[in-house]
């Protein structure tokens, strides 16, 4: 699927689940039942982690880490990373494996995967060897981006790192990943 269409797509879809929320705010007492009566959150401004929508000011810890859900100067979702975190991570870490839009919003960390490989001139990058962060472009698009080595992410007893890529440096070709 196109990333672009995929992005325009989950903008459509909370765009309509905020109309509803907001109709459904506005209704008069008893008109659309215990919905009058609850205060309903955009999901514009809720965070995704792993698919999961959670309100701002919510606190998550992944890979040894403490992420805060708030928005950024446009009103848009994102995670801010805090302080180390003891303990399991309290939300799925499935890894970089996918792109980011619909899944994680920007600001939210990952291990890299095969999915996060890259080129630097002729040399491949595995996407294994870092952790990735979501950004998002100016057109609003959201991405992974290198941000630290896979070293600095703490996996929770029984995971690990993603497996070697399959891929080689005979891939790249001018910091193109072909």
């Amino acid at each position: 699927m196109n990333v672009a269409f995929g992005v325009q797509c989950a903008r459509g879809a909370a765009a309509a689940v905020a109309l509803a929320g907001a109709i459904a705010a506005a209704a008069p007492a008893g008109a659309a039942g215990s919905l009058a009566h609850e205060a309903v959150e955009p999901v514009a401004a809720q965070c995704l982690w792993a698919d999961t929508a959670h309100p701002r000011g919510d606190i998550v810890t992944a890979g040894g880490w403490s992420y805060s859900c708030g928005t950024d100067a446009a009103g848009m979702a994102r995670w801010t990373r805090g302080v180390a975190a003891a303990g399991p991570s309290t939300v799925p870490d499935p890894g970089a494996a996918t792109a980011p839009a619909g899944h994680f919003s920007a600001g939210a960390r990952q291990p890299g995967t095969e999915y996060t490989d890259y080129c630097v001139g002729d040399q491949l990058i595995e996407g294994r060897d870092n952790v990735f962060e979501v950004a998002a472009a100016g057109d609003g698009l959201l991405f992974w981006r290198p941000v630290a080595a896979a070293d600095s992410w703490t996996f929770d007893p029984g995971t690990h790192r993603a497996p070697p890529s399959a891929r080689g440096s005979s891939l790249c070709r001018d910091s193109q990943l072909l």
